[in-house]
């Protein structure tokens, strides 16, 4: 009977969808009328309130979209509103949407608007209270007790990992046919590199790692779907009609993988403790240390339990590698697609000597780190995070009640043409000291900003800077994929509905 009755509450729900609203600006459901602004003038002279497709307010606008279809529907409220902030109406919560610098400064340098937003609620079986999605006090520790795991020091250690992996992936394509498509190949290395560095566990002793990046996806499809539909953030309604079993089969084989490395750790980090005095493995080398020393260093304190570190894991393993791929291929994509570019970055890396490359070396490659953040500027790994009021918040005149959803659109203020001229054109030397000075310093925030932005950064640029000098000295780029046929899909990561294909020349020595 239960089942019956859900189903037509459903299916009255779904036979109103195309009713127009009632009147100018009322819905069933208008929770932006508990918005308000601080000088007492109208809510809309201050943002604009997208009108629903139905009495419904915003919820049904996007149910049964694509990943790409949402992603330009996005897109197309930032044309429609001219960079203005602007309001959606979802049951019993606003959603302040954010698309400016001058906007989001106010959010990312606030001190008590750091509660993730409801959708991150959607990727929790995932990664559980992990670092991306925590908050609170519970935040705050872990933040102070994983940010030394990305000192400088063990930033340098972990150079020799990225310079090996940097020397296999152009072996490997070396062996390849001269068209190689970059969603099969970089991924594999980067998710090696977080787990051979942060975790400290080679994937060569851990069979899976290609059905992991597959069910990473199918999670995030999932997720998104969810989003969509409002309905099927209800368990019940998720569990009776959707993929559940599927869902959670996706998510054991993630868990499971994560697992054994944790357990593969583990296990070192116990002999480590019988034998305090070997600091070297079989082979005499030095061992390096990995973030999960850190944690498990933790958990011997009762800081941490092992749940925490399966969510801290799954956290770094998903960010960790997913980001830094994005940005890999559309830096190599836009590097073919410019050759004047290309070249002027051959000329900064042709005698790089990469095994023995230090941190400062790295740091002097002035003109790759441009290509690199104007990459990042234009194809960002993370376009949009959100963020939750816990609280009633005075933000840009307006006054938030609880639970009052922001959205930050990182995609569309990196665009913005007052702070970037001709935004669509792909210029590193944008990002020269002297073109920088009086941009707004939250015009480029690829990494977020404030307390919680990304705690991987400077690793992430580290990882990147490795794998392109590997590969500018052995390969000339050319496109194969254009720029103007490639069609972007929502998700936590930025991605590609189609595959990106670059044709890999090899130089002569």
């Amino acid at each position: 009977m239960l089942i019956f009755i859900i189903i037509f509450c459903i299916f009255i729900l779904s036979s109103s969808l195309y009713l127009r609203k009632l009147s100018k600006d009322y819905y069933l459901w208008a929770p932006c009328k508990r918005l308000k602004t601080l000088d007492g003038s109208r809510l809309a002279d201050k943002v604009y309130i997208v009108p629903g497709r139905t009495v419904f307010g915003n919820n049904f606008d996007i149910v049964g979209s694509s990943p790409e279809q949402i992603f330009y529907w996005c897109r197309d409220l930032y044309r429609r509103t001219n960079g203005k902030p602007y309001i959606l109406n979802f049951f019993k919560v606003s959603v302040y949407s954010i698309t400016s610098p001058e906007d989001v400064q106010e959010v990312l340098q606030s001190q008590t608007l750091i509660a993730k937003g409801i959708i991150y609620e959607l990727v929790r079986p995932f990664l559980g209270d992990g670092l991306l999605v925590s908050t609170g006090d519970h935040w705050h520790s872990r933040r102070k007790l994983l940010t030394p795991a990305f000192h400088f020091n063990i930033l340098q250690n972990f150079l020799e990992v990225f310079t090996n992996e940097s020397t296999k992936l152009v072996k490997l394509l070396q062996s390849k046919d001269e068209i190689v498509n970059l969603n099969d190949v970089i991924p594999e290395f980067t998710l090696n590199n977080i787990c051979e560095t942060a975790l400290g566990v080679s994937l060569d002793d851990i069979p899976g790692s290609k059905e992991y990046r597959h069910t990473i996806h199918n999670l995030e499809l999932m997720m998104v779907k969810r989003l969509c539909n409002p309905l099927l953030y209800f368990e019940l309604i998720f569990y009776l009609f959707e993929d559940y079993k599927g869902f959670y089969r996706d998510l054991k084989v993630a868990h499971d993988f994560s697992g054994m490395i944790i357990q593969k750790k583990r296990e070192e980090y116990r002999s480590k403790q019988r034998n305090a005095n070997d600091v070297s493995d079989e082979t005499g080398k030095r061992k390096r240390y990995a973030m999960l020393d850190t944690l498990f260093n933790a958990e011997s304190k009762g800081i941490i339990d092992h749940q925490g570190i399966c969510d801290e894991v799954n956290t770094f393993m998903f960010e960790g590698y997913d980001t830094t791929s994005t940005c890999l291929i559309f830096a190599l994509l836009n590097l073919a697609t410019h050759q004047d570019i290309q070249e002027k970055c051959y000329r900064e890396v042709e005698k790089c000597d990469l095994p023995n490359l230090s941190i400062f070396d790295f740091n002097q490659l002035e003109y790759v780190e441009r290509v690199i953040k104007e990459t990042l500027r234009l194809y960002p790994s993370v376009p949009f995070i959100s963020r939750r009021c816990m609280q009633h918040s005075e933000l840009n005149g307006l006054i938030l009640p609880p639970d009052t959803e922001i959205n930050i659109h990182i995609y569309d203020i990196m665009r913005d043409e007052r702070h970037f001229p001709d935004p669509l054109k792909f210029d590193p030397d944008r990002f020269l000291p002297q073109n920088s000075i009086d941009r707004h310093p939250f015009a480029f925030v690829p990494f977020s900003a404030g307390s919680r932005n990304c705690i991987g950064q400077k690793f992430a640029m580290l990882e990147i800077k490795a794998i392109l000098v590997g590969i500018l000295q052995n390969f000339q780029l050319l496109p194969a994929t254009r720029l103007q046929d490639i069609r972007f899909e929502n998700g936590l990561v930025l991605r590609t509905k189609e595959n990106v294909l670059v044709k890999m020349i090899k130089r002569s020595k």
